[in-house]
């Protein structure tokens, strides 16, 4: 067997019943790795240009790395992917936690979903079986009380992937939650929706298997090795950095506020103090606490930027109670808080100017920094309720369905909505939003500016193995097609491994670090070029299977507001990025056609002959 995998991936129809275990490919798992790269190859040969993302043949994917649970930092990710009901193109989501740990240790690298079941129903994974159970005592129940009455039934160790209600109802915002009120998310896309459409429930997953390296003291050494690249070492210093980032948000205009209208708000990072905090949350393995986490008169809430921006500065409000309210529903529903947070705030912009009315939004005044609206509007969406029907499917086809200038105030790339971080603050975050694969998403598109000088930080802004040994101005427009191109390729590959993005697609570490570490595990002799050409790849491949849906240049832009309206205040004051210089730039390092169609010239130097038809020639 293949070092540094198990060799098996769980197959479900639910249409059928049947379960199956497919055996590894190891020329397959050199060439897309795992994770991401497994996913955008499944999806390649098993969906088509016309299958609707609702459809039963549609996959679901539940996907780990041959790093997955093993002792490299940040190293417990998990990747959900399929064709987006959000979105209708590819779409894929991550999930931190514990589920890719109990995964790798139940003996599989990964999960594949299809068919719908005749009733509710769940999965129980565990050390290398699978059952489909009935769900139906589960169906109607929010996130936190699935994944309760799931760990009684199996085991108090098991890992729940739920939805809540908003996936059994199809709300196109709705993720996927794990670890129950730790609150983990795969939230992006509406992968929720797909696995409700599915009835499932859940997948539940217990592990008690060791994992198989090749050289596991020198994949350890390697491990100890990459945590001294990162800048935040003591898990007590976390909180303090994590406080001052937010902070160099506002300080340099990146902070979306009232719908991306405006540069400043005024109550600045509003940090609860009077909560007493409880401990801070993280995944295993990591030294960096990216959730703050509080103790309230009834019980532990948490929180996370991802979701004080959109639901917070972005709709005007600074009641962090109330924030935190409407997470926590959020995740009991089982809603991407991101979404959310700028659905709410687009139609507190119609609202302003007109184009809804009380009558349109069951009575609710949707005035900026109605903390009481936001909450009642998350809690509508969650149970797709009156107005909160429409502002479920997304802000893109609510805009459609509104009319008139509801499109001006619709912020999403592709439909999917952007994410807490004004794309004006740096020119590499802007290009990466308009040329990610899934739409307008930070992970993805936050590699960039780690080469772009727009935070003091005590490591040099540069990659030498990227070919970038000079940090460029982040109000720079050349060089960054080059830049963004090489950080999503880089990025392909951590999502690959899986490693989570966060702090490691950054200057510090480098694609030499994570070569030596795949290399450890596998027994591979992969070079770092090899390595990043894989990345290449991975890119290419997500990006024609939305090709293969309709996608191209005319679908690489950001919202009006962000190419034509000029902030008068902040630190991203009368910037806007030049996207189209940026895209031809981009296109060409990419060998992709003006149109952004992958040539084929690029195609067969990748390797991906099997997509040649739908290639420019």
């Amino acid at each position: 067997m293949l070092k540094g995998y198990n060799g098996a991936i769980v197959r479900v129809d639910l249409t059928t019943g049947k379960i199956s275990y497919e055996k590894g490919d190891e020329a397959i798992a050199r060439k897309y790795i795992g994770g991401v790269g497994l996913a955008a190859k499944m999806l390649w040969d098993e969906t088509t240009r016309d299958m609707e993302p609702f459809s039963p043949e549609n996959p679901l994917l539940f996907m780990t790395g041959p790093l997955s649970g093993s002792p490299v930092p940040k190293s417990s990710r998990c990747i959900l992917a399929g064709i987006s009901p959000l979105t209708g193109i590819y779409g894929q989501a991550h999930s931190g936690g514990s589920l890719a740990d109990e995964l790798r240790h139940a003996g599989f690298d990964g999960i594949v979903v299809q068919g719908q079941a005749e009733r509710p129903v769940y999965l129980w994974v565990h050390d290398r079986k699978a059952e489909i159970r009935d769900a139906g005592h589960l169906w109607g129940k929010d996130t936190y009380e699935v994944a309760d009455l799931l760990q009684k039934e199996t085991d108090a160790k098991a890992c729940p992937a739920c939805i809540g209600q908003a996936g059994e109802r199809l709300v196109r915002l709705a993720g996927v939650m794990n670890d129950g009120r730790q609150g983990r998310a795969a939230a992006r896309c509406g992968l929720g929706a797909l696995m409700g459409s599915k009835r499932l429930k859940a997948i539940v997953v217990r592990g008690t298997l060791p994992l198989d390296f090749h050289d596991e003291s020198k994949l350890r050494e390697g491990a100890r090795s990459i945590l001294q690249l990162f800048p935040v070492k003591k898990r007590e210093d976390a909180m303090e950095t994590h406080v001052t980032m937010f902070k160099n948000f506002f300080t340099f205009g990146r902070v979306p506020v009232k719908n991306w209208s405006e540069g400043v708000f005024e109550p600045g990072y509003v940090y609860p103090e009077d909560m007493r905090k409880a401990t801070q949350m993280h995944c295993k393995r990591c030294p960096y606490e990216c959730t703050e986490s509080y103790l309230t008169p009834d019980g532990q809430r948490h929180m996370v930027w991802e979701a004080w921006g959109p639901l917070g500065t972005n709709c005007l409000i600074a009641n962090p109670e109330a924030l935190q309210e409407a997470y926590t529903l959020c995740n009991k529903y089982g809603i991407d808080a991101i979404s959310t947070g700028t659905v709410v705030s687009f139609a507190m912009e119609c609202f302003e100017k007109g184009l809804i009315t009380k009558e349109d939004t069951d009575g609710i005044e949707l005035t900026w920094g109605n903390h009481l609206a936001m909450i009642e509007m998350v809690r509508k969406i969650g149970e797709r309720e009156g107005f909160g029907e429409l502002l479920g499917e997304g802000v893109k086809r609510a805009a459609d369905r509104i009319g008139g200038l509801a499109s001006e105030y619709a912020m999403h790339v592709k439909g999917l909505e952007m994410p807490a971080h004004d794309p004006r603050a740096t020119a590499g975050l802007a290009l990466g939003y308009a040329t990610g694969s899934i739409g307008a998403a930070h992970m993805e598109a936050s590699g960039s500016q780690n080469l772009e000088n727009w935070l003091e930080v005590d490591q040099p802004r540069t990659s030498p193995e990227l070919g970038f040994p000079v940090a460029l101005g982040r109000f720079d427009t050349e060089g960054k097609g080059a830049i963004v191109a090489k950080t999503q390729d880089f990025g392909c590959l951590l999502d690959s491994l899986t490693i989570c993005l966060f702090l490691s697609l950054h200057q510090w570490v480098q694609p030499s670090h994570y070569t030596a570490l795949l290399n450890s595990a596998t027994g591979w002799d992969m070079t770092p070029e090899e390595f990043m050409l894989v990345g290449e790849r991975i890119f290419n491949l997500k990006r024609l299977i939305s090709v293969r849906r309709g996608i191209s240049r005319k679908d690489d832009t950001l919202p009006p507001r962000i190419l034509t309206h000029r902030l008068s205040e902040g630190g991203t004051r009368g910037n806007l990025p030049n996207l189209g210089v940026m895209l031809n730039e981009y296109y060409s390092c990419r060998g992709w056609s003006e149109e952004g169609i992958p040539t084929r010239e690029k195609l067969t130097e990748l390797g991906l002959g099997e997509c040649l038809e739908h290639a420019i020639i």
